[in-house]
């Protein structure tokens, strides 16, 4: 029995505090005997709850979000994770993910955010708070900051965000750097350069690449069928000055068998060393930003792309995305 009165405006307070419906609200209160910050306590008990029955559940629905300071210098990307399609989308869930960008983008790391205030609890709180008020496993799943001359972002459907730092803050800043985070996010890049590329990683990536490309032209050989180009290489890392100079001089004796007076050699092999990279630098174009096809213009590759924008550089990126 009600030992407190709890009134109308008191309930509206604490669902607009806490976004929890009008009978949970009016249920924590009556059992902090009408107390507004231990009736917030009750609704954050009830998260732990459900947050404790749900921790094996699978949170790969929600919504990334990006923010970038005044001065566009520093931005964060952030997933706040939920367990379903329908919830992602609410626009309350949606707005909570933004308010989280907000003060995420005061911190350099996720514990520093997650232990950061919002509205007198931590951001980790707030997110068993809402566990309970929306019934589902929310967590923050992704995390990531950069900081640069310019910062640009771009975000796919609420899905895929990406952040882009560059050297310097230019004339159309803001669109060269939307250009490359909407490759980033699109194309999904591991690193900026093939530079960046550990020698062991690229050794074992190009015998595992080879052992595929033969096991499938066995089967292309039976069916009578073209088969597929194994590369000697599969990295400009690995395309020393050496290696280039013998594919030269191999295309050079290709030519002459052909019977390709020499005097004609020049205009030729250009073409002949072009495709020669091209076949021997598959995981640099899959992985490194710099080396992928530009998706607005599939002639040039990004670093052309960036090129014709004068003096600057694509110095880092960062991509955070469901799942």
């Amino acid at each position: 029995m009600e030992t407190v009165k709890i009134s109308a405006a008191d309930v509206k307070k604490l669902r607009e505090a806490t976004g929890a419906g009008m009978m949970d609200c009016k249920k924590a209160l009556v059992e902090a005997a009408g107390d507004f910050d231990k009736a917030i306590d009750v609704l954050r008990k009830k998260g732990q709850k459900i947050a404790a029955k749900r921790a094996d559940r699978a949170s790969t629905e929600g919504v990334a979000v990006t923010k970038i300071n005044t001065e566009k210098t520093v931005g964060v990307a952030i997933v706040l994770a939920c367990e379903t399609d329908f919830v992602g989308k609410n626009e309350s869930f949606v707005a909570l993910g933004g308010q989280f960008a907000d003060i995420a983008l005061n911190f350099t790391d996720k514990e520093a955010f997650l232990a950061a205030d919002f509205e007198g609890m931590t951001v980790a709180n707030k997110l068993i708070e809402q566990t309970g008020v929306i019934g589902e496993k929310l967590e923050i799943t992704a995390f990531e900051r950069i900081e640069a001359a310019y910062v640009g972002t771009y975000t796919h459907i609420g899905k895929i965000a990406a952040l882009v730092g560059l050297s310097s803050t230019i004339d159309n800043a803001e669109t060269l750097s939307k250009d490359i985070a909407m490759q980033v996010a699109s194309m999904g890049a591991t690193t900026l350069s093939y530079k960046d590329f550990d020698p062991t990683f690229v050794a074992a990536e190009t015998e595992a690449r080879i052992a595929v490309i033969e096991k499938d032209n066995i089967e292309l050989g039976r069916l009578g069928k073209t088969l597929k180009n194994v590369p000697q290489y599969i990295s400009m890392s690995q395309l020393s000055e050496e290696v280039l100079a013998k594919a030269e001089e191999a295309a050079k004796a290709e030519l002459a068998a052909e019977g390709k007076p020499e005097k004609i050699w020049d205009r030729i092999l250009p073409g002949k060393m072009e495709r020669f990279i091209s076949d021997n630098t598959t995981l640099d174009t899959e992985q490194c930003l710099l080396d992928q096809s530009f998706i607005k213009d599939e002639k040039k590759n990004v670093a052309q792309y960036v090129k014709t924008y004068g003096d600057v550089q694509v110095n880092s990126f960062k991509r955070v995305t469901l799942g």
